[in-house]
């Protein structure tokens, strides 16, 4: 047996655990294809795939053009962070949402700049021109990363705005959260924005992000895990970022994987959608004792029940077959 998915870059380091993992338990295998998060809610509208992953939720507008309802399940809270490369800068700097809106206007050209500074007392900061790094493709990274810019900037909520791919004022583009972190690692003077696990993995220094709290915030495992103690709601469709939380990091998002509610709209038999629902349901169960270890936070508790409900509404040609927790035989 074998299911087929595409989208997002953000959770793909836990995704190919998840999927490895998986198929050495149950036999089931899994092509993920990592995209992007536009190409996979676009792979999913298509019916090309048997599930899309996204780190931006569908709105009612955009699930109007799908066949069928599209449901959310959650998997992970990931972080995005400003990732940047100053040789010689020890220790994380500490941005504003306003500074990092700023460098990714253009309007915070060197990282001497007196905003920059102002932040970060007693660090001796190089007169490098700051050269921004984004997404060229359509990603869940980059929604995340422009509706938090677009909650504490009225400027960049006016002028570019928040989507999975967008108008940006300056910078240079690159494919992926991978290719992001590649031309930040090789340009001296660069920032960029990245998935917690891709700053990690490429040895990258990160900033601390002040939140609404007004308190500088590193990311790691305890502020993701405080970001998304917030209500709930029962589709799952939420935002984490600038979390009123006093201890929560900013900048996170639940990342999610995208079925249809009826299967048969991509799965070609009912073996095919029993095997999709048991892969949701190992995820959000035995799954998560891989977050951790690779800087993805665990779904908490209400997000667990909520996933949970959701798989058991899903149906193959009107027959229920979510409801018999299948991802936990193996």
């Amino acid at each position: 047996m074998n299911l087929t998915g595409a989208g997002a870059t953000f959770p793909y380091p836990l995704y190919s655990r998840y999927f490895a993992e998986f198929h050495r338990r149950t036999g089931i295998a899994v092509n993920y294809q990592s995209i992007g998060s536009g190409g996979g809610q676009r792979q999913l509208r298509e019916r090309t795939v048997h599930f899309g992953a996204s780190d931006a939720y569908l709105t009612d507008e955009q699930m109007a053009r799908y066949p069928g309802p599209v449901v959310h399940i959650p998997t992970a809270i990931g972080a995005v962070v400003p990732a940047y490369h100053l040789p010689g800068v020890k220790g994380p700097l500490r941005f504003s949402g306003p500074v990092l809106a700023g460098i990714f206007l253009g309007k915070v050209k060197r990282w001497d700049d007196p905003a920059i500074q102002q932040l970060n007392p007693g660090v001796r900061l190089p007169g490098l021109p700051i050269t921004v790094v984004h997404r060229s493709d359509g990603s869940g990274t980059t929604f995340v990363w422009v509706e938090y810019l677009a909650k504490v900037s009225p400027q960049w909520a006016r002028q570019v705005g928040v989507a999975t791919s967008v108008a940006w004022p300056t910078g240079l583009g690159a494919k992926g959260n991978e290719g992001v972190a590649g031309v930040v690692r090789q340009t001296p003077g660069a920032i960029g924005y990245l998935e917690l696990a891709y700053a990690v993995q490429n040895g990258l220094s990160y900033g601390a992000v002040q939140n609404a709290a007004g308190q500088f915030i590193t990311a790691d495992l305890k502020s993701l895990t405080e970001a998304a103690d917030i209500p709930l709601p029962a589709d799952t469709r939420v935002s984490l970022t600038n979390t009123p939380a006093p201890r929560g990091y900013p900048v996170a998002s639940f990342t999610w994987l995208l079925v249809y509610r009826d299967l048969e709209l991509t799965a070609r038999s009912r073996d095919e959608a029993a095997a999709l629902v048991r892969l949701l349901d190992w995820v959000v169960h035995e799954g998560q004792a891989f977050n951790e270890a690779l800087h993805y936070g665990r779904l908490p508790a209400a997000a667990v029940q909520r996933a949970q409900a959701l798989i058991a509404g899903l149906r193959y040609r009107g027959e229920p077959l979510g409801g018999q927790a299948p991802g936990r035989r193996s």
